[in-house]
């Protein structure tokens, strides 16, 4: 395959770097010091290297869509271990468990297997240092660990008595919950006590109050009921005082309204003040949402529980409650204080579905539902005690994804105090949403996108941020240095599609490069903030362990070498990573080509464009793709003379705020925008012709798919759509509802976005591969859609099923019969 293209791909220069997006927040943060950004911008095309270039050899879908142990079963769930070596899983051969690998210090290669008897030594599900760093604990499985002072590792607890959320008080005790309870483990006596417990029931009274008039004459005429009631009025009182008085009692319980449900509770690390969110109990599903599976061992059917429609959600209040813990009392925060609590912020929106309804839409103030911000890609907590416990700080999110708030506690005036409001007339981004206190003073650091890309910024509450990042880049993955000095970072600074790892000092804004792999790289600080745990890949090479030490210059050092023989010896297309102009933006569509040897000579060749799911994906970067059959599947077709093309189209990852959101409410019609743009760039840079190109891809590339296949009938002869989704009312609500609003509110986005209400357009072969066990994206869409097609008497398609397969497939034999299928319908239609 030739290393480069032999015409020119546009007149001009294209600047790879993307613009940012103004007024999605009250205020502009000023720039951090950031020499990069005057860097140039990097060439329209990015070559890639080949994994051998002497390779040789037929690549076969019997091979590539074979078990992908063949590959090596790269590192996974890289970490440091509480002495400093490095631990990574590896799947074990031809089995679903992963083994777990020690690399000791100063030493490559890939390690020494795990024993299970000493994998709680090396592991740990949580992790939790105390200030002065006397004592470290950690959760493995059900158990608890502590390394003392003096090195010594007790075992605190093992089994029965879960505890979760381990952190350090000020005064050394080590603090957890487990169940309904917040405990306190001294390490120096081992004396444990309840510092906290909630029930969701009426609190206790001695007596209950005459609930009529006969009862309150009954009480006011009788002795002898007015004895009884002081006898429960003393005992009441006496208990209470020995709760106050006695350390062999547990304290109160808090109580909250009965029907409701815990969200979340956390108590500082002082011990004084603990904040807990409630909201009502319900169930997140109906019973008709189940699931059906056709093939059990007992021969039967099996229904499986399966989430809600968004066309089921209704929307859900969060109660914050601050408590005093010596005082034993609770009082309910108010959001009446954030800017934009009753904002009507779908006024517009609302407005437009009632003309189209022939009615007229008043605008309304009502307060907005509001909870802590909770996400599928969400994994960290939304409550932050500062480290001495007199401070304390949530994430807040509306839950019509319009606004978060970064707020703090007011404990004195019992009220919140918004530090950091975003808003986004789209919706705010599931990602980028790190934040926390610095160790060693009160002042915050959190991401934001407020300026069309995440970006970091410090805070001290009460005063303006800092922006410590600015840029046309995206910053995640932050870890901040126990002194306070540094935060690490990973960003694609260099072009869109590189990654590498920085760090920024907070006190000087002052940037420094700690990697230069390009690549894709992740990292993991050491314990002793010295060195990096790297994973790092390449478009041709799989994820390898590497080890970079921090100062004097010293270069990466790979430590794992898990890629087969097998893989190398196969000549896999290097496909380049280009800039293709787009007619509806400033800014490029980036994505991958792959060009067969000689494409430019001879006749016009064949095409297929490949569309990557989850929309809000990267996939045109410059590190090895989760799409890895996929990656060898294109590389087959260039064997077979076709040119491949791989888009990072609007709504896709890596590119800012303006690219993701440029689908709100129009689903499917920006990323047709582009996928044409991606099919006349072929035709005129890549000697392709127009009328023998396809497309496939699965689950919002099987969507892209349909609404390409549907609105626009001339762009692809044949196409595939894979696990696709068919009618955006039946997905979750977590996804669509950021993107859609939700069905009841905005029926014309769900109109406008949704393949089954144009599949009258179909005029080209298409083949639909659906699983039937999918509880992503129900196999109902495609039985849907199916029956819209029969009714319209639609002869062009095809369905296969496959009974036993979940979203992603796992059956060797499913993924080889599925890509059979696609690849005959290449063959036969192109």
């Amino acid at each position: 395959m030739p290393n480069h293209l032999t015409r020119n791909i546009i007149a001009g220069s294209i600047s790879l770097l993307l613009f940012a997006c103004a007024n999605t927040t009250e205020s502009q943060a000023p720039a951090a010091t950031d020499s990069t950004l005057a860097s140039p911008a990097p060439a329209a095309v990015v070559r890639t290297e080949a994994v051998n270039p002497g390779a040789t050899g037929e690549i076969t879908l019997k091979q590539i869509m074979s078990d992908p142990d063949w590959l090596g079963r790269e590192p996974t769930a890289p970490a440091w271990s509480l002495d400093g070596d490095i631990v990574y899983a590896r799947k074990r051969e031809g089995s679903e468990v992963n083994d777990y690998y020690l690399i000791e210090a100063d030493k490559t290669g890939n390690g020494s297997k795990i024993e299970l008897s000493a994998q709680h030594a090396y592991r740990y599900d949580e992790k939790t240092a105390s200030n002065d760093g006397k004592y470290t604990a950690w959760r493995f499985a059900v158990s608890v660990f502590v390394k003392l002072a003096d090195g010594a590792v007790v075992q605190l607890t093992r089994g029965r008595q879960s505890l979760r959320n381990l952190t350090f008080m000020t005064d050394n005790r080590l603090m957890a919950t487990t169940g309904d309870s917040v405990v306190a483990f001294d390490l120096t006596t081992g004396q444990q006590a309840m510092l906290m417990s909630w029930k969701f029931e009426d609190a206790p009274v001695a007596n209950k109050p005459p609930k009529d008039f006969i009862a309150a004459e009954q009480q006011t005429l009788i002795q002898y009921i007015q004895v009884q009631r002081k006898n429960r009025d003393d005992a009441f009182a006496h208990d209470a005082a020995m709760r106050a008085a006695s350390p062999a009692v547990a304290p109160a319980p808090f109580y909250f309204p009965s029907g409701d449900r815990l969200v979340a509770a956390t108590l500082s690390p002082d011990g004084k003040h603990a904040i807990v969110v409630t909201t009502k109990q319900g169930s997140y599903r109906d019973k008709t949402d189940i699931m059906p599976h056709y093939i059990q061992e007992d021969g039967r059917i099996a229904a499986i529980d399966v989430r809600q429609r968004v066309a089921d959600a209704q929307p859900v209040e969060e109660t914050v409650w601050l408590l005093d813990i010596q005082a034993h009392t609770q009082h309910k925060l108010s959001y009446m204080n954030l800017p934009g609590y009753n904002d009507d912020v779908l006024a517009s929106v609302k407005a437009e579905n009632a003309a189209a309804r022939g009615e007229t839409y008043t605008v309304n103030r009502l307060p907005r539902a509001i909870g802590l911000l909770d996400s599928w890609y969400w994994r960290e907590p939304s409550i932050r005690w500062h480290q001495d416990g007199t401070a304390v700080a949530l994430m807040l999110e509306a839950w019509d994804n319009k606004d978060r708030w970064i707020v703090t506690v007011d404990f004195a005036s019992k009220q919140f105090n918004t530090e950091h409001r975003l808003h986004d007339d789209a919706w705010v981004n599931y990602r980028f949403n790190q934040f926390g206190w610095l160790h060693n003073s009160h002042t915050l650091f959190y991401q934001s996108e407020h300026t069309g890309y995440s970006h970091l910024y410090v805070q001290k509450p009460g005063e303006k941020p800092r922006a410590l990042t600015s840029g046309e880049y995206i910053v995640d993955e932050v870890t901040l240095s126990s002194n306070d000095q540094y935060m690490y970072f990973q960003a694609n600074k260099k072009h869109p599609g590189i990654y590498e790892i920085y760090r920024v000092n907070v006190a000087t804004g002052e940037h420094e490069a700690l990697t230069d792999l390009n690549g894709v790289t992740e990292y993991v600080l050491s314990p002793g903030e010295d060195a990096l745990l790297l994973t790092h890949s390449k478009v041709t090479q799989p994820p390898e362990l590497f080890i970079q030490r921090l100062g004097n210059g010293s270069e990466p050092v790979q430590l794992t070498h898990t890629v087969s023989e097998a893989f190398k010896a196969l000549p896999w297309t290097a496909p380049q990573v280009v800039a293709i102009p787009s007619s509806h933006t400033s800014k490029p569509i980036y994505a991958r080509v792959y060009l067969p040897e000689g494409y430019q000579q001879g006749d016009a060749k064949r095409a297929v464009v490949f569309n990557h799911g989850a929309g809000y994906l990267q996939n045109a970067h410059l590190g090895w793709s989760g799409y890895f059959r996929e990656f060898m599947f294109h590389s087959m077709l260039v064997q077979k003379g076709y040119v491949v093309l791989d888009m990072d189209y609007r709504a896709s990852a890596g590119y800012g705020r303006d690219w993701r959101t440029a689908i709100y409410r129009q689903m499917g019609t920006p990323e047709v925008e582009d996928l044409r743009d991606g099919v006349n760039w072929l035709v005129n840079n890549a000697n392709v012709d127009r009328n023998r190109i396809g497309t496939y891809g699965g689950s919002y590339g099987g969507f892209l798919t349909f609404m390409s296949m549907f609105t626009a009938p001339d762009l692809f002869q044949a196409g595939a759509a894979l696990r696709p989704v068919s009618d955006w009312a039946h997905y979750n609500t977590a996804y669509t509802s950021n993107i859609l609003n939700t069905p009841d509110v905005d029926p014309i986005a769900y109109r406008k976005s949704s393949p089954i209400y144009f599949a009258e357009g179909l005029e080209k072969t298409l083949l639909i591969n659906a699983p039937m066990v999918d509880n992503n994206v129900f196999f109902v869409d495609v039985v849907r859609l199916v029956q819209r097609m029969i009714e319209l008497e639609k002869t062009d398609f095809e369905t296969a099923i496959y009974p036993v397969e979940p979203h992603g497939f796992i059956q060797p034999s499913s993924w080889l019969d599925e890509y059979r299928r696609i690849f005959k319908l290449f063959e036969e239609n192109l």
